[in-house]
């Protein structure tokens, strides 16, 4: 289709995961540790007459392309009367603590932007915790309610593999169930990272406060933990409120992929992927 714009929506990892606090009006507080990966949906978009949404990909069953769309409320804050014909590859597993339906609407703003050759809006926190960070898909510090982003120092090259068993977890659920939410945030100023190996050893030392609770509602999550370690990874962990879970590999294109193969043949029924941290 002519002036057709596509991207990718990459997968969003929460690499560490304090829970800080929790607010009068109940959003809880946070200091999260983000990266991206080259792992992820791929939106398009292209001019027409009035906004639809179609839906493709391996994970398209159940996705709306009504108004209660992230993407076409992302859309609508643009410019709520412009039209475009969008389309969601959908490969990322939905409600699986990796951001998906926040990246896909950020990348639709950037695509929209450039359609429709309109600014990008200042403010998208009504869209979602995440929606700030994914504006800009690369390795930050998130804290706040999601709406405080800052640099961190330079992440060392990273493969990843990223697997998810292929169930949902309540992110609410995992909240209510909290036996603590004043814990302690990451140091205020991160180290220096020398190599892959230095930056494993040092996500060691922090946390995901949200894993205990959902291995608990979730007990599959255990099952895929256990088998990432069982691989030749460096680290692995659970992002955002799961189910699905990473595990880092040098950057030699080779662990990560062998980690793949070997999980998606002992586990035909989970959804696993490979792939590299974003710069």
């Amino acid at each position: 289709m002519s002036n057709e714009l596509s991207a990718l929506a990459p997968a969003k990892i929460n690499l560490t995961l304090h829970i800080t606090g929790q607010r009068d009006d109940g959003y809880h507080l946070l200091d999260s540790l983000v990266v991206f990966a080259d792992i992820g949906d791929r939106i398009s978009a292209a001019p027409a007459d009035e906004l639809t949404l179609n839906v493709t990909g391996p994970f398209a069953g159940g996705i709306p392309t009504d108004d209660s769309n992230l993407m076409l409320r992302a859309a609508k804050l643009l410019l709520p009367d412009h039209g475009a014909a969008l389309t969601l590859e959908k490969h990322l597993p939905p409600a699986s603590g990796i951001g998906g339906g926040s990246s896909d609407a950020a990348a639709t703003l950037r695509l929209l932007s450039d359609l429709w050759d309109v600014a990008m809006p200042k403010d998208v926190l009504a869209l979602g915790a995440d929606m700030p960070v994914c504006m800009t898909p690369c390795a930050q510090r998130m804290s706040g309610i999601g709406e405080l982003l800052s640099k961190v120092p330079a992440l060392p090259a990273c493969d990843i593999v990223l697997v998810n068993p292929r169930v949902e977890v309540s992110t609410p659920a995992i909240f209510k169930s909290l036996q603590e939410r004043n814990n302690p945030p990451m140091p205020a100023k991160l180290p220096a990272w020398a190599n892959v190996q230095d930056f494993a050893e040092w996500l060691g030392t922090q946390r995901n406060d949200m894993q205990t609770t959902a291995e608990v509602l979730q007990p599959a999550i255990t099952d895929v933990l256990v088998a990432l370690q069982a691989t030749d990874t460096l680290f692995s962990r659970m992002s955002g409120s799961g189910a699905t879970c990473f595990a880092l590999f040098p950057p030699d294109g080779r662990a990560a992929k062998n980690a793949q193969k070997a999980l998606q043949a002992a586990h035909p029924e989970w959804w696993v992927a490979e792939g590299s941290l974003l710069s």
